[in-house]
């Protein structure tokens, strides 16, 4: 079952860090940029291919208080008609990069940056990803700037993108934006973010799409050891979050317009596996009404409540499948949608971060001008997708390795103690031991439960169990039901 990162945010944790080292190594983690790269990469951010266009736009970011890889930059206002303007403005790594050079090998390698509780392990050298190319305040940078008009019902009704000069004032983060959002002492357009964002759930409603509000789980400091916890994503990550589908699904009509590029796709989930998460829900007491549909349902739910956070979690199973789809010379795919979007999108807002995303920023801006994209694009489409899947691979089995071995060594020293837990998960059959999913909310812990006894695990009850085994070499937790 997927997790969210954990992240270390109490102090150093050698023994833990160690663990990570260990980890790193085991799953052949890139880490030192070679010599020749970090070398390519100073000259690039001295000189990098600037556009001739500026921006007097006050933008402004919106992260994580500690990033400085900063991929976007935003500004918002109203239009004279009642709808409204976003400017996107995404980091032009294409400006620092040139094709076939040491950082574009690199690059391939990588294919995006890895998270760790940590440490990040960066696509590019850190002088470009959280310096020359970042999107960093008062500091004017080269940006493929998205325009994207809405009606006063946040529907899209215009789109362009160009190259251009940004300059970002101001760099926000979540926890202070919604507490200006909250008290009502946020300027306009940082305001807007608020109003645009519920317009743009709405749109979401309207066209069957879902996005996952999971709970993420956090490691903090705590008398002197460490704690596990789990933190509700904000308000405000969910409508950040919907600025880059709108750029994700505006690139996406461009490409399927003129025949060429890559798409973010995933199929709808078979009837079967609705109807496993309707038995969930009734386990874990969620109404789910038959005439209800699955996105309606989620949208109603509360990352807060323990019930709602356990089947959140199972959800995220109709997530899985998703991949990269390239197409050229109009055969564009039978089925471009991504079923979680419903409709076209591309993955095209975090260059810095993820490698297709160059791509799709390039296809679009030939898009634009009605011409031919460039041959270093065309020629890197062929392998693309299976560059990413790869990618994808190594970036989810690091998000479960970490999130086991942190488990694994803040509860070593607790085997024989006995937990409060909700079965959240029970895997199908009669097989024995019967094996599931549990949760506990103190320690805040996901991990696997067996049972020699099927009615042991009774889906969606709160049950008492064992701690027999939490390996941190193995980054194995396993309980048993009391």
């Amino acid at each position: 079952m997927p997790r969210r990162h954990m992240r270390i945010t109490g102090a150093d944790g050698a023994q833990l860090r160690a663990a990570l080292d260990s980890l790193r190594a085991k799953l052949g983690v890139p880490r030192a940029f070679p010599p020749e790269v970090l070398a390519e990469a100073e000259e690039s951010a001295r000189a990098p291919r600037l556009p001739g266009e500026s921006s007097d736009l006050p933008f402004f970011t919106i992260d994580p208080a500690a990033s400085r890889d900063l991929d976007q930059a935003v500004h918002l206002a109203r239009r004279r008609d009642g709808g409204y303007r976003v400017h996107y403005a995404i980091a032009d790594v294409a400006a620092f990069v040139r094709p076939g050079g040491r950082l574009d090998a690199e690059a391939r390698r990588r294919v995006s940056t890895l998270y760790f509780p940590d440490e990040r392990v960066p696509l590019h050298p850190p002088e470009l990803s959280e310096d020359a190319a970042s999107l960093l305040p008062g500091q004017h940078r080269p940006a493929l700037l998205w325009r994207i008009d809405l009606d006063a019902e946040g529907r899209r009704t215009a789109a362009d993108v160009h190259r251009a000069m940004v300059r970002s004032r101001a760099r926000l983060d979540y926890e202070g934006v919604q507490r200006t959002l909250d008290t009502g002492t946020a300027e306009e357009p940082v305001a807007l973010l608020a109003e645009i964002g519920r317009l743009r759930e709405a749109r979401e409603a309207e066209r069957g799409g879902i996005s996952l509000g999971v709970p993420e789980q956090q490691i903090r400091e705590e008398d002197g050891s460490y704690a596990l916890s789990y933190r509700a994503p904000l308000p405000t990550e969910g409508w950040n979050a919907q600025l880059s589908l709108l750029t994700g699904m505006a690139a996406a009509e461009l490409m399927v317009a003129t025949g060429t590029g890559v798409l973010r796709t995933l199929p709808s989930a078979p009837d079967g596996a609705v109807g496993r998460l309707r038995r969930s829900a009734a386990a874990l007491h969620i109404d789910w009404p038959h005439h209800v549909a699955y996105a309606e349902i989620v949208r109603r739910l509360d990352p807060r409540v323990p019930a709602h956070a356990a089947f959140l979690q199972e959800c995220t199973t109709l997530l899985r499948g998703a991949g990269y789809t390239v197409f050229q010379g109009g055969a564009v795919p039978e089925h471009p949608e991504h079923a979680a979007v419903a409709a076209p999108y591309t993955h095209c807002t975090a260059p810095l971060r993820r490698l297709t995303d160059r791509y799709a920023g390039e296809l679009c801006l030939a898009a634009i001008r009605g011409a031919q994209p460039p041959q270093w694009v065309r020629s890197a489409l062929v392998d693309l997708p299976a560059r990413m899947a790869e990618g994808t691979r190594l970036a989810n089995t690091v998000e479960r390795s970490c999130v086991d071995l942190l488990e694994a060594a803040l509860l070593e020293d607790r085997v024989g103690e006995t937990f409060e837990a909700t079965v959240v998960d029970v895997l199908e059959g009669d097989q024995l031991p019967a094996r599931g999913t549990v949760q506990l909310e103190d320690p805040a812990v996901v991990a696997t439960v067996e049972s020699r006894s099927l009615g042991l695990l009774p889906l969606g009850r709160r049950i008492r169990v064992e701690l027999v085994e939490a390996d941190p070499a193995r980054a194995k937790v396993l309980f048993a039901p009391v």
